[in-house]
């Protein structure tokens, strides 16, 4: 009997891409997008890389899969992201009409979906993108957590050489 190899979960992928955006020096949240069981799009923050604050994961996604299906309805997508969208990520997913987002570690201080506010249940917008959150929470978690650790280290560790000079 033939042994198949099972494909990675989707938060997998997105923790890999979360892993190179880290690599680059950028906050490390991954992103990708899936259509019929396949990835069409998948990116990492690139807000450093490109002096750009739109670059989110979320949004180069949104935008790479519009481009490789050929229209900006998205309902038949689902996007899995390593953390909580925000109002901005969250306000796009809602205006793209994605079908459902998956995200890992909540963000309690910008977090849009069920976190601070819950902008896709909002129905003076009328948005219809369903979420669940938690998923791999604890990887996603850690990635963040280690990548603003070594982030308050360096500044800690700028302020007390200035201080000594």
């Amino acid at each position: 009997m033939e042994a198949h190899a099972q494909s990675p979960h989707p938060m997998e992928l997105a923790l890999e891409e979360a892993r190179k955006a880290l690599s680059r020096g950028e906050v490390p949240v991954g992103a990708v997008l899936m259509h019929d069981g396949q990835v069409i799009a998948s990116a990492g923050n690139e807000r450093e890389a490109s002096c750009d604050p739109t670059a989110h994961a979320e949004i180069l996604c949104l935008q790479r899969g519009a481009r490789k299906l050929g229209r900006w309805h998205l309902e038949d997508c689902q996007l899995y992201v390593t953390l909580e969208p925000c109002p901005m990520c969250a306000g796009a997913l809602g205006l793209a009409r994605l079908g459902h987002v998956v995200y890992g570690a909540p963000d309690i201080q910008k977090g849009c979906c069920g976190s601070v506010y819950d902008l896709l249940y909002d129905r003076k917008l009328r948005t219809c993108t369903s979420w669940q959150g938690g998923e791999m929470e604890q990887a996603c978690r850690a990635l963040l957590d280690g990548f603003f650790a070594m982030r308050r280290q360096g500044i800690r560790r700028e302020s007390s050489q200035e201080a000594d000079s």
